[in-house]
């Protein structure tokens, strides 16, 4: 009878508990509709960018050739026949905008470093001049070291680069280039608050977790001087972080383990949440709804994403996938074939019209890696610890702007970050890990380095070689299975590797302290040693629960990336559920109320 009295209040308390439960299901549709209304009205519908169309030639009645006409597209370019005359519908010579552009501070910087460099006049798009200064040579000595637009209109420059930005438009600050509305200060400030909120509150003391959440916000730091085309800041913030990360990671995955850390105890550090995990479950509903109505009306598709409905196409009509895409997406096809096999449904849910136009089939597919990797982070979370912590992991991913930032330029790194979060959620089982590496390995061909040690994740003293054969045989069974359309279609091993792997070693870039500053042998030597550390990885003693795997993870990817010449913002969500896992999956976290 006294277990009877005591289990009265118990029931009472549950019967509560799914009495508010089911009360908040009208609250959270409600928010999921106010969130996508509010990402649909985040800014208009941008319209498609028009075809390339080739300059024409006016031929006079009398058979007189004029100068070209200058091309429809904003961005195409023409030659002129003459530099004294002036083209149809402008009032400018050739050789008037060669003097406004020779005026530019840019072109005198240029010159200084290449004397010999020579002007070249275009049509840049319908209103507008491009001047451009080469060196003197052909192929590889030919190099165009400084650029200038000039307005028809007004005779004043509009735009003048050296340096990287001259070769590297996406350098340059356009707006809107990458994810369009995300870049607003509007976006990006409330959610780097709500991302960082929840966990700081002044009555507590500050903790090393709270140094870690403004160094994943302080990328949009960096984020803020790249849009300003000002890599010179932009490029060394980026790296400091990158560092700051991969020192954590070690830390955490290296420490030695205390009691309060050890596999099966809970830990007894509750996190500094200061919200209950259901206010962050209604928070999470809101963001998700707010992130696919911005995504539908204001986000743009980059090349990324245009490669894999294109590589989708090319699976389903049963063409050679690689050395054989368009020339407006010449090298989409640098990707393994599990990056182009994902878009297939969306791809035959939404047929591509052979043109680089709206691509929904590349915003669906976004959409469900988006929602499938919140999704796999939750469930992760719940199998480490409980539902509190696969809610907050759930929310982090939400509300951090670079998941956004993917998911507004819809491109195939969220891929990447789903294949994290699955593997921590089948991090027990050695033929799942394998599984799981091989997808994401065939994705982004830089996931390998994760193989090593994902394969001897928590191998048991005396089965350390069944735990890795295991591993193995589900690892090559997939990546063998995922690879059939190109075997078996006779596609060249040596034309895939070309096309992948060594046109990305060999791609130059500026967005990185290495490129940025051509220190090329530096490079290479860390390149070796972070190699090294992957395979190394495996064998180095380390924790050996969930948390030690996702830190060791962490600090794999990072050191890789941190070897890039071409390294964008876009890669942080490579690792972002395997940091947040190291992060916090160490504290305790009370249950939903």
């Amino acid at each position: 009878m006294k277990g009877a009295r005591r289990a009265g209040p118990v029931c009472r308390r549950s019967g509560r508990r799914r009495a508010r439960r089911r009360g908040l299901a009208p609250l959270l549709a409600i928010l999921a509709l106010a969130g996508v209304l509010l990402g649909v009205a985040a800014a208009p519908a941008v319209a498609p960018a028009q075809n390339a169309q080739t300059a024409t030639v006016t031929v006079t009645p009398g058979g007189n050739t004029l100068i070209p006409t200058a091309p429809s597209n904003p961005n195409d370019l023409s030659n002129v026949d003459s530099l004294t005359g002036k083209p149809l519908g402008h009032r400018l010579t050739g050789q008037q905008a060669q003097a406004i552009a020779a005026r530019s501070p840019k072109v005198a910087e240029a010159l200084k470093q290449y004397p010999k460099a020579k002007p070249e006049v275009f049509l840049k798009g319908p209103d507008d001049w491009q001047i451009s200064w080469f060196t003197p040579g052909t192929g590889s000595d030919r190099k165009e070291v400084a650029q200038v637009k000039v307005s028809d209109a007004t005779g004043k420059i509009i735009e003048a680069w050296n340096g990287p930005q001259v070769a590297w438009t996406m350098a340059r600050g356009y707006a809107g280039a990458f994810g369009r509305k995300v870049n607003s200060p509007w976006v990006w400030i409330p959610l780097t608050i709500l991302f960082v909120a929840p966990f700081v509150s002044l009555r507590r003391r500050p903790q090393w977790l709270h140094l870690d959440l403004l160094a994943l916000a302080a990328f949009g730091i960096s984020v803020a001087y790249f849009n300003d085309a000002n890599i010179d800041v932009s490029v060394p913030i980026a790296s400091g972080l990158l560092v700051y990360v991969l020192l954590r990671a070690l830390a955490i995955g290296y420490r030695r383990r205390t009691p309060l850390d050890a596999d099966g105890r809970e830990p007894t550090r509750r996190l500094p949440l200061w919200v209950s995990p259901m206010w962050l479950a209604v928070a999470l509903v809101f963001l998700v709804g707010f992130r696919i109505g911005l995504n539908v009306n204001a986000s743009n598709v980059i090349d990324v994403g245009y490669s894999g409905v294109i590589g989708a196409d090319r699976l389903v009509d049963g063409k050679p996938l690689y050395d054989n895409f368009p020339k407006d997406d010449e090298h989409g096809d640098t990707y393994g074939p599990v990056a182009y096999e994902a878009y297939v449904p969306f791809e035959q849910a939404f047929p591509w019209s052979g043109r680089w136009d709206d691509l929904p089939a590349a915003h669906a597919a976004s959409i469900v890696f988006d929602l499938l990797t919140m999704l796999f982070l939750f469930l992760a979370g719940r199998r480490i610890r409980g539902p509190g912590l696969g809610i907050v992991l759930a929310y982090l991913w939400a509300a951090w702007p670079f998941s956004l930032y993917v998911l507004s330029c819809n491109t195939n790194d969220a891929l990447v970050s789903m294949f994290a979060a699955l593997a921590l959620y089948v991090a027990a089982s050695p033929a799942a890990r394998g599984a799981v590496a091989a997808l994401a390995g065939l994705t982004k061909f830089g996931s390998l380095a994760l193989a090593p040690l994902m394969a001897t994740h928590a191998a048991p003293r005396g089965r350390w070689l069944k735990t890795v054969l295991e591993f193995v045989a589900m690892f090559v069974f997939v990546a063998l299975l995922v690879s059939l359309p190109i075997l078996l279609r006779g596609e060249s091993l040596h034309t895939v590797y070309e096309r992948t792997i060594e046109f990305q070693a060999n791609r130059d870039a500026p967005f990185s302290v290495w490129g940025l500053h051509n220190l090329r042998g530096v490079e290479h030597v860390w390149q070796i040693g972070a190699a090294l550390f992957a395979v190394a990885a495996a064998f180095i003693p380390r924790r050996r629960d969930v948390v030690g795997l996702a830190a060791v993870a962490t600090a794999v990817v990072v050191a890789l990336q941190l070897g890039l010449d071409y390294w964008f913002y876009l890669y942080l969500v490579w690792f972002f559920p395997f940091l947040i896992v190291a992060l916090f999956a160490r504290y305790r976290i009370a249950e939903p109320a």
